[in-house]
């Protein structure tokens, strides 16, 4: 009698940790369902537009700690104006500088970056801008090569013989 009892309850206990085996699945796989849906953002037909004159802005090939500092320029080509809420460089070596104020339709403004020259080789960076602008993530790049100082001699410019050392 011992046996059937043992027997019965272990066959309870096997159907159990299936059903609850299979509930899980079930609702694991409607989590993952309702994860896959797409939301759609309307873009408001009003919103400022961002028309930059160059996207990417390229250093070309300048000496060790060359002038660190660039401009992208851009016009607000919307009907409404724009806010850039945040700025974000790729890395440290990168930082952004951005309107404070917004830029009104028709306007234009200036995106200030200022890469770390002191780094030697060629460079691809991004810098990622959040916005009210109908793109409201828009990235813009510089790009360029730093030069070692015994190769970037030659890009420097002669000493002025009238000039104190």
């Amino acid at each position: 009698m011992k046996h059937k009892r043992f027997t019965k309850t272990l066959k309870n206990k096997i159907m159990n940790k299936k059903i609850f085996t299979l509930l899980f699945i079930g609702v694991f796989a409607l989590t993952m369902h309702a994860q896959k849906e797409e939301f759609t953002i309307k873009s408001d037909p009003n919103a400022g537009v961002f028309e930059f004159e160059t996207e990417v802005v390229d250093y070309g090939t300048i000496a060790h700690n060359s002038e660190p500092n660039r401009v992208f320029k851009f016009k607000n080509t919307g009907k409404s104006p724009i806010i850039i809420s945040r700025a974000k460089g790729s890395c440290g070596c990168t930082v952004p500088t951005v309107p404070k104020k917004p830029i009104m339709p028709g306007e234009t403004a200036e995106i200030g970056v200022r890469y770390a020259t002191n780094r030697i080789g060629a460079f691809s960076k991004s810098i990622t801008l959040y916005s009210n602008a109908s793109e409201a993530t828009k990235v813009i790049r510089i790009k360029g090569k730093v030069l070692k100082d015994e190769v970037a001699g030659s890009l420097k410019k002669p000493k002025s013989m009238m000039s104190a050392n």
